[in-house]
């Protein structure tokens, strides 16, 4: 059934489809049973008993002439009773008795007649076959558990997003009762009751697994749909095979405004629920205001600053002689914000949202440039003409599509790259099918025709945007994607910028506009040892993704003291000097072993993940570094899953049904179905 499932939260298929889906996966079902008891039975199919003359045999009519005995393969074994008491038995397909009539021609000819006359009766074996069949399989269904009815029901309606009142639909009901006889669906009121059972379980064992985990990394977002607000998180872990494990962890409902703290006691609960607050890395957010604030208040960042003032107005009061009691309100103390009623985990701004924001934002600057400004908007001004018309109109869709044999692509104003795809898209036409096409479009969209400047312009504009694409790609996969990716795309972006940029004549300043956002949004991190380290500690970059030693002697330096920090005999350590000195050599040895290892991974070829597992100190310390995503994309493809069971007609769903079925759908692996 997962196979016939799987395909039904991307395609609408009709409820006939829908229920023939179910239908097949209770009839296999049904077959393993009959399977099992065969096994059971050691019984092959020539040594099936005699069946009953009344009710099995194949040709009732014939039964005065023939019994059937058995059955091998695709054929009836039927005894002759002419040749009594001799025992004789033909081979009789089951589609046809030709093979009696043959035997009664050939070895009793006085009573071919006889057998004549029985066959001319228009009883044909078919339809008392089908009524065998459908008795036996009725027989079957009529014994279906009635736990696993609801089972997979509730798994057809979980994995299929359908809607929980798909149960009370006559048409559903009329379907499993022709599947299963005298069968009952349950009532919608128990099946929400299994799915929040389910959801506990699941939950169960997902905490379970995650506390087997020490290192984990979470994004978020909020999501508003319906005139309802949602907040999303997602966890990610790599496992011991050095493979990224993803799971949801909730879409709750947020009521009233998102604000900063709303937002850090939503985070803060949806942790603690899980029991993962100590163990997050960083947690992956978009750069809203509402966030970034969030964690400025309550991340872990802020918790020296607010030390280090503690600790300074604890040092003004000591140092006074004279000590001045003074009243002070309890209630008023107490609901007093000190900024620890929250605990949120560091904070990691999406790197898509930060190349959007410097495509759509930073870009702009470009613009101050005269001839790039007259040819941008000359050039964009025909392109938004021809993509208006076919989004507007259907009959100019299929006039493009039969000139083109592909249609337009419209961009929208939330994703710098369906522009970047929609200029594409119109520069392959414009390759494949040449200028004249073209030019035919615009004259019958009465459209001016785009002169050598303008395309050439575009071709330029296509060429820059093609690497900040692939860098877009590479940094919001999930699977594939660790925080080590992060450096190495943006700088190798960086480069690429700079080698286009020789070969442009109009996007100049479109490739300058964009370098400097990207030093702006990420010179900080360009800066962080620990996503220096990040990135040095993936076999796939090591030290050769920047050319700056700076930076490479940052990262190592960082690795270097957080290798010797792990040493096990560090946790150990007496504030004894005696002892100190005493496990001295112990911790020494280990730090000497940490750096071999680390002088060998990095002169080792290989640029495979699974290299790390033969440097056991160097691999700890890169799964650490690496749990962390650089984008929150995987909180948007939850929100993708969400708008699906979320669906227009299903806008009364209650808040926590639609989370429990979500994360059973997202989940599923951890649930016993």
């Amino acid at each position: 059934m997962n196979a016939a499932l799987a395909c039904l939260p991307g395609h609408s298929l009709d409820p006939p489809t829908e229920h023939l889906a179910l239908g097949l996966h209770m009839l296999t079902m049904a077959e393993n049973e009959t399977d099992a008891s065969d096994k059971e039975d050691h019984r092959s199919d020539e040594e099936i008993p005699s069946l009953d003359k009344d009710a099995g045999h194949p040709w009732p009519y014939l039964h005065s002439l023939f019994d059937c005995v058995g059955v091998k393969s695709d054929s009836f074994r039927m005894k002759c009773l002419l040749c009594t008491p001799k025992l004789v038995e033909i081979m009789a397909y089951k589609n046809s008795p030709s093979n009696l009539r043959k035997h009664v021609k050939r070895m009793h000819p006085e009573s071919l007649a006889k057998y004549s006359a029985l066959t001319s009766v228009k009883r044909k074996r078919a339809a008392e076959t089908s009524t065998q069949v459908q008795s036996t399989l009725r027989n079957q269904w009529s014994i279906f558990p009635q736990g696993s009815l609801d089972k997979a029901v509730m798994k057809y309606i979980i994995t299929g997003l359908q809607p929980f009142s798909l149960i009370e639909q006559e048409s559903f009901k009329i379907f499993v009762k022709d599947l299963i006889l005298n069968s009952r669906l349950m009532t919608r009121m128990k099946l929400r009751a299994m799915t929040i059972e389910a959801a506990t379980k699941m939950k169960k064992a997902l905490t379970d697994k995650m506390r087997e985990v020490a290192h984990i990394a979470t994004t978020t977002d909020c999501w508003t749909v319906r005139r309802r607000g949602f907040i999303g998180v997602t966890a990610h872990w790599i496992n011991e095979d050095l493979n990224r494990c993803s799971v949801a962890l909730a879409c709750r409902q947020l009521k009233g405004s998102h604000t900063f703290d709303q937002i850090a006691a939503a985070l803060n609960d949806i942790h603690t629920e899980y029991d993962i607050r100590e163990k997050i890395m960083r947690t992956t957010t978009d750069s809203g205001s509402n966030f970034i604030k969030a964690f400025k208040v309550y991340a872990e960042e802020s918790e020296s600053a607010s030390e280090s003032e503690e600790q300074d107005d604890h040092t003004d009061e000591e140092s006074g002689d004279d000590v001045e009691v003074e009243n002070v309100d309890v209630a008023d103390l107490l609901s007093q914000d000190d900024g620890m009623e929250f605990q949120l985990p560091r904070h990691q701004r999406c790197a898509c949202h930060l190349i959007n924001r410097i495509v759509m934002a930073d870009a702009l600057k470009a613009r101050w440039n005269d001839t790039y400004k007259k040819v941008y908007r000359s050039a964009f001004s025909k392109c938004h003409a021809l993509w208006n018309k076919c989004g507007r109109s259907t009959l100019a869709a299929e006039t493009v599509e039969d000139a083109c044999s592909l249609q337009l692509l419209r961009p929208n104003t939330t994703r710098w790259n369906s522009l970047f795809l929609a200029v594409e898209r119109l520069l392959r036409i414009l390759k494949d099918k040449g200028e004249v096409t073209i030019r035919n479009l615009c004259n019958d969209f009465k459209v001016s025709m785009f002169n050598p400047a303008e395309l050439a312009f575009l071709g330029e504009y296509a060429i820059v945007m093609t690497p900040v694409a692939q860098a877009t790609n590479i940094l919001q996969a999930e699977t594939n994607a660790q925080m080590g990716w992060l450096l190495p795309t943006i700088t190798l972006l960086s480069v690429k910028l700079d080698r286009v940029k020789l070969q442009l004549k109009y996007c100049r300043p479109l490739v300058d506009a964009l370098q400097e956002g990207i030093k702006t949004r990420f010179g900080t991190m360009a800066k962080d040892p620990e996503l220096i380290a990040a990135a040095i500690l993936l076999p796939k970059f090591r030290t050769t993704w920047t050319k700056e030693e700076a930076t490479i002697k940052m990262g190592m330096d960082y690795i270097k003291q957080h290798i010797e920090q792990s040493s096990p005999s560090e946790q150990s350590r007496s504030s004894s000097s005696d002892d100190e000195d005493f496990f001295s050599p112990l911790q020494s040895s280990h730090s000497q072993e940490s750096s071999k290892q680390l002088d060998a991974y990095l002169t080792c070829s290989a640029d495979h993940m699974t290299v790390l597992k033969s440097y056991p100190a160097v691999c700890a310390l890169s799964v650490k570094l690496n749990t962390p995503l650089p984008a929150s994309a995987a909180c948007e493809r939850l929100f993708s899953i969400a708008g699906l069971v979320f669906a227009p007609r299903r806008a009364r769903l209650n808040s926590k049904n639609f989370e429990n079925q979500l994360l059973l759908r997202m989940n599923r692996k951890f649930l016993n179905w």
